[in-house]
């Protein structure tokens, strides 16, 4: 059951989605879920974040530059030239104006990625696609990102996911750790976002829900 192994961003999109657009999250994830026991990963255009995200990251390296990477992507599928204009403008405000370490030059820091389980949600959460960048005093940064149009990641929600980053990457500086709401060009953190200590308890309510939701769903195919 993919709500059982699902990435970090994908499970607060569900989590926090409500009414009719919920379900309509939870019958795409049915559907790319039996794709896969048939054999037919990969049907329906494939992933056009994680695209975006490199071209992102190549970016803040100096590598590429995003307005004219996203007008390539934009030619090479039309059909998201909005969502890819939104991802760009909103990637580059926080970039270019909110972003709060300046001390370049940027270079890659060390990748990151795990798979992490907490006690209590019966899942495997998925943390990766982490921009982890160096700047010029050897301080390191590292950023998470939520790419999806709705919800906009609300406060609580981030709390939810700054906890279960602190969770999964333990020997990390949790003050470095960031969540970037990408289209809103907007980051969240512990410095300004703090943990209340309920985090646990919410995840696994709101995760529990969307499961048995899903599982509810899934009888209908």
């Amino acid at each position: 059951m993919s709500l059982q192994n699902i990435h970090l961003r994908k499970i607060l999109k569900i989590m926090y989605l409500e009414g009719g657009a919920r379900i309509a999250a939870l019958r795409a994830d049915i559907r790319e879920e039996i794709a896969r026991e048939e054999g037919r990963a990969g049907e329906g255009g494939g992933d056009f974040y994680g695209p975006f995200w490199r071209d992102a990251k190549d970016h803040v390296f100096g590598a590429t530059d995003l307005h004219e990477q996203t007008r390539i992507r934009i030619q090479g599928n039309p059909g998201r030239a909005n969502l890819y204009g939104q991802l760009r403008d909103g990637f580059l405000l926080w970039w270019d104006e909110r972003r709060r370490w300046t001390n370049e030059p940027f270079r890659p820091a060390d990748a990151m990625k795990t798979v992490c389980r907490v006690a209590g949600v019966d899942a495997d959460i998925k943390v990766a696609n982490i921009l982890s960048v160096r700047d010029g005093r050897d301080e390191d940064h590292f950023v998470y990102p939520y790419w999806f149009p709705d919800p906009q990641l609300s406060e609580e929600a981030a709390r939810l996911g700054l906890w279960l980053l602190c969770e999964a990457f333990r020997t990390v500086d949790r003050a470095e750790l960031r969540l970037l709401d990408v289209i809103r060009g907007r980051t969240f953190s512990l410095d300004r976002n703090s943990l209340q200590g309920d985090e646990p308890t919410i995840f696994h309510r709101r995760h529990a829900a969307a499961l048995a939701q899903w599982n509810e769903l899934r009888r209908e195919y």
